[in-house]
């Protein structure tokens, strides 16, 4: 549990903030006993911190909730990333945005998230009773795509149905797993160190995500591996689709039977008690409609406002300046290992008692990152040539970018993995994390039509009674280049969206976030559960 805060560090007084804990449980009036055994509570409450340090079974159960989030993040990293890329050399964009409906399952699955809670075998396990069958389906299905998948690709009509089809089944056997493994990271560790799920999610999932898409994609490439790997220079990159799906249904295949031979799902330091899926459908409805988690929601979908302007197109701004791919990759590439440390340090940082205050510094430190991003884009040389300097600010730019959004997640989902009721585990965390997901994705379409309308880019072409045209989108630039003319930008969107989305970002932080945040590390984590007997 974490601690909470001091007296100074409350927004509320002491006689406030008892008399608002005990009315929350019902009591209209807080009598002289019940003043007495909450001061008990708070102190002890203020006592509590997280281990530093872990034990022995403690540190083997993290690694285990490490591999298994790295698992649910390879599916992920292929259906969200890689294919839909490797498709674009020979679908149309239409197309591409069918098997987007892949995605789908990824942000619906607080839909089923009661059935994981609540149906399992008592033999196997509340958690395994899903993780084990989910990875032993996932492991064939990559094993039979990765017999047929190159066949699939190199064909001139990809059958873009049936491809949609088996990666909409591999993102929903993923999504399902994460409830099962969320549910699972609020019992496996200690109650000291149950605050470390957060970070075995973030290392889990970002080696799983980014294995499957940036590092696949840059090895799979021939331009990359020529350019970095190679002296004589060959039409293929190092790394198969085919054989990377074969290598990862054998390591599903050995972590699952280790998980059923080896692995015992014992009995969890919490009662998480027995119910049936129309309770848990009833719990998170009553916990959803509490005024302090109604407060919590708005900051999740909120909250990444003023980053999605540079998260969306600072990368492509860059490729679109001429910026090489190759390039881009490698400055990836190189900041991977250091979301790996970021993600094991930040939680040291939530560990307090003030578990949100990192997350408050790396949302001002992201927006500032969002400035310098510009500030970077725009400094692009003019001649086109990335100097060695050029290339470190970048790289730079993207560590620093991925340090502060790492401690953010890690800060926030520590946070969560303390007020989640374990009863409801799967549940209550797909909730908060598909919020917190939905707080990224839903303002992404409307900053990115907004970087088109503010977009001022005109096509002159010569010998054609001085035809000008808008070339500011991708067909405009294509029709253009074909007839001969030159596109000329008169104003660029993107500083305007990307601007707009910091100051949006930097007054919401002012206004309502952090004071929202400082006032929520104040409740008692019991508070964002129901008692038993209104269960």
């Amino acid at each position: 549990m974490l601690a909470r805060k001091t007296r100074a560090d409350n927004l509320l007084g002491d006689d406030e903030r008892e008399e608002l804990m005990l009315t929350r449980r019902g009591s209209p009036s807080p009598s002289p006993e019940d003043r007495s055994e909450l001061h008990t509570s708070l102190a002890m409450d203020e006592k509590e911190t997280v281990s530093q340090s872990m034990t022995s079974k403690d540190s083997w159960n993290f690694l285990l909730l490490v591999v298994l989030y790295l698992l649910q993040g390879v599916p992920v990293g292929l259906a969200f990333g890689s294919i839909p890329f490797l498709l674009k050399a020979k679908l149309s964009y239409t197309q591409i945005g069918v098997f987007s409906l892949a995605h789908y399952p990824y942000s619906m699955k607080f839909l089923w998230s009661p059935i994981v809670d609540a149906v399992y075998s008592k033999d196997l396990g509340r958690r395994k009773s899903w993780i084990v069958p989910i990875q032993l389906l996932t492991g064939f299905m990559f094993l039979w795509l990765g017999v047929n998948i190159d066949y699939w690709m190199a064909q001139d009509q990809i059958a873009i149905g049936t491809l949609t089809a088996v990666f909409f089944v591999l993102v929903f056997f993923s999504a399902t797993q994460d409830i099962a493994v969320d549910g699972w990271a609020l019992t496996l560790l200690s109650k000291d160190n149950v605050s470390f799920a957060s970070t075995a999610q973030t290392i889990g999932l970002n080696s799983g995500y980014f294995l499957s898409f940036t590092v696949f994609l840059a090895f799979n490439s021939p331009e990359f591996s020529n350019k970095y790997f190679r002296t004589v220079p060959q039409d293929v990159g190092l790394v198969p689709l085919g054989g990377y799906l074969k290598f990862w249904s054998m390591l599903y295949f050995a972590i699952t039977l280790w998980l059923v031979f080896l692995k015992k799902e014992e009995r969890s330091h919490v009662d998480e008690g027995e119910i049936d899926i129309k309770s848990v459908y009833r719990i998170i409805l009553r916990i959803i409609r509490l005024p302090h988690m109604k407060s919590f929601m708005i900051v999740l979908l909120t909250a990444k406002i003023g980053f999605i302007a540079n998260g969306a197109v600072t990368a492509l701004k860059l490729l679109e300046k001429g910026f090489s791919k190759e390039d881009l990759a490698l400055a990836v590439l190189i900041d991977f290992p250091f979301q790996i440390i970021f993600g094991y340090y930040a939680v040291r940082w939530s560990s307090g008692p003030r578990p949100l205050k990192p997350w408050l510094w790396a949302f001002c430190a992201h927006l500032v990152c969002c400035v310098i991003a510009m500030l970077i884009v725009s400094s692009f040389p003019e001649d086109g040539v990335v100097t060695p300097t050029y290339f470190y600010m970048v790289l730079a730019t993207t560590v620093t970018t991925s340090f502060t959004s790492t401690v953010a997640f890690v800060s926030m989902g520590a946070f969560m993995t303390v007020i989640a009721d374990p009863v409801i585990g799967g549940t209550y965390m797909t909730l908060l994390n598909t919020l917190s997901n939905l707080g990224g994705t839903w303002p992404r379409f409307f900053v990115l039509k907004a970087v088109d309308y503010f977009t001022v880019s005109t096509c002159s072409v010569l010998d054609s009674n001085d035809e000008v045209f808008s070339c500011a989108s991708e067909p405009g630039k294509s029709h253009c280049v074909t007839l001969g003319g030159q596109c000329q930008m008169q104003q660029d969107g993107y500083y305007y969206v990307s601007s707009m989305c910091v100051f949006i970002g930097a007054t919401l932080l002012v206004l309502y976030i952090a004071p929202t945040i400082r006032y929520l590390e104040t409740l008692n984590p019991k508070l964002w559960k129901l008692p038993k007997d209104e269960r």
